[in-house]
């Protein structure tokens, strides 16, 4: 925001400083005048207050920026901003917590070796992550449940579900296979797999895909898959970090 310039505020602030404080001396000069004279009295004591009172509104003139009472308009005559909501907006959709594992170990569409493989890691703890967002457009958000091992916390299944009428969720998307994982991503729903060759190790694959999801009609269709490439050599080396380059010239 750009501050007053001060071309305006000299121009009236010399006015101020000069014609009125000359005002005010001759002010005073009367009311001093009028008390030594034989009417001293109400009348004498009425004319001082009324100079005093002149003065101090010609200082509140002065000190209000150049300008005088000028600056100040009339009270209560702008328009008070009001924030609507926006005509497009919606309000959120209800977010039901759900029993991860209840649905993971009830439903048909996951393997038999994830299921049985589903076990507390401690106490009771199991190795589930959970995530609620918008995917399908339905009048809830969705859910997305990622199983994975308790060892090395490497995702075994991708899981999409979707509430229906009566609270009851419906199996919407799967994904089966060693260390994958599933995020929500801006209504999206987007897919990590890790990529191994035969001799890769669990913890170096040799690439990974991102696949992203949209949701259509009744089902998730692929929209976008990136693959990345992983390089074997770094890491494997034992070697400092390299010397710096001498500048050319030198």
């Amino acid at each position: 925001m750009r501050g007053l310039t001060a071309g305006d505020d000299d121009g009236d602030g010399g006015n101020c400083g000069g014609g009125d404080r000359r005002r005010g001396r001759s002010l005073g000069g009367r009311a001093a005048g009028n008390g030594r004279t034989a009417g001293i009295g109400w009348t004498a004591g009425a004319t001082t207050l009324v100079g005093f009172t002149a003065l101090a509104l010609l200082a509140v003139g002065c000190s209000s920026g150049g300008a005088g009472t000028r600056d100040e308009g009339p009270a209560g005559t702008q328009p008070v901003a009001k924030v609507t909501p926006s005509p497009g907006a919606s309000a959120a959709k209800p977010t039901y917590r759900v029993d991860p594992v209840t649905l993971i170990k009830k439903d048909p569409k996951v393997s038999e070796r994830v299921r049985a493989d589903l076990k507390p890691c401690v106490g009771s703890e199991y190795p589930v992550d959970t995530s609620y967002g918008t995917l399908t457009g339905g009048s809830s958000t969705d859910v997305v449940v990622n199983v994975m091992t308790c060892a090395d916390s490497v995702g075994v299944g991708t899981y999409v579900y979707r509430r229906e009428s009566g609270g009851l969720y419906r199996n919407v998307f799967a994904m089966e296979q060693p260390a994958v994982y599933g995020t929500i991503d801006r209504g999206d729903l987007v897919v990590t797999a890790q990529v191994y060759g035969k001799k890769d190790a669990v913890a170096y694959p040799s690439g990974e895909d991102v696949i992203t999801y949209r949701w259509a009609g009744d089902r998730f269709d692929e929209h976008d898959r990136v693959h990345n490439d992983f390089n074997r050599a770094v890491g494997s080396g034992t070697a400092g970090l390299p010397e710096s380059a001498e500048p050319a010239g030198n």
